[in-house]
């Protein structure tokens, strides 16, 4: 009777976790720090837009931290509000606000140059602080060509591109989606730009990039378009 027991706990506990840490892609990531050593307002002071990196490596800590500052969950909530008539709630509080908590934002690393973490490029699961690998390809060239061959793609060891999906902020606000999910890219970089300066990293945000090259770069969904690129990398 205790071995039956055992084994129903047993089969309920692996029901329980979710099936992305089951995938042999996903790469969980060091637990973000909620206190560091500069303060918002040294930060705010001394953060530029820095466009040149050495060659250095940059830790996968920093990735982490750099990654939880643009999409990190703060609060989770799991109901769904009475509105909601979408097929999946990505509900809860992140580190940037969103129109409605519906977060239409998604973010991909393309990694180059990250201690401890495989070249290619890889999206990031605010859910549970992963990153889960979608090619070993290295798509930084392909998204050089795409940004018009701003150097700072090259050189970046890790680039961030931050992508947004209208429909999900459209099932509550319409026609004004557009500008929310805009509004929220814009909020994310300023999280990305202070995250990094606090961290002694350089970054810069990219707006000149042709659309379809960088979707055809990350073979983005038809409804998932390129808001932001930021690389990052050691300050020259």
């Amino acid at each position: 009777m205790a071995r039956i027991s055992l084994i129903c706990v047993t089969y309920v506990a692996l029901l329980c976790v979710p099936l992305r840490s089951q995938d042999s892609r996903a790469v969980r990531l060091p637990d973000p720090q909620y206190k560091g050593k500069v303060s918002v307002e040294e930060a705010l002071k001394q953060r530029r837009s820095i466009r040149s990196y050495t060659s250095a490596q940059i830790s996968l800590n920093d990735l982490s931290q750099v990654l939880w500052a643009a999409q990190g969950v703060t609060e989770k909530v799991e109901r769904e509000p009475s509105w909601w008539t979408g097929s999946k709630w990505y509900g809860g509080f992140r580190t940037a606000p969103s129109a409605g908590a519906l977060y239409p934002l998604e973010v991909y690393a393309l990694v180059g140059n990250v201690a401890g973490l495989q070249t290619g490029t890889y999206q990031y699961h605010a859910e549970d602080h992963s990153l889960l690998k979608l090619t070993t390809e290295d798509k930084r060239p392909a998204l050089l060509e795409a940004a018009l061959r701003q150097e700072s793609i090259k050189e970046g060891a890790a680039v961030l591109v931050i992508t947004g999906v209208v429909a999900r902020t459209a099932i509550k606000y319409g026609e004004r989606a557009q500008r929310y999910v805009c509004m929220e890219a814009g909020s994310v970089a300023q999280n990305v730009y202070l995250q990094s300066q606090s961290l002694g990293l350089g970054t810069v945000l990219i707006g000149a990039f042709r659309d379809a090259g960088v979707k055809e770069a990350l073979k983005l969904p038809a409804d998932e378009d390129p808001l932001v690129i930021m690389p990052i990398g050691r300050k020259q």
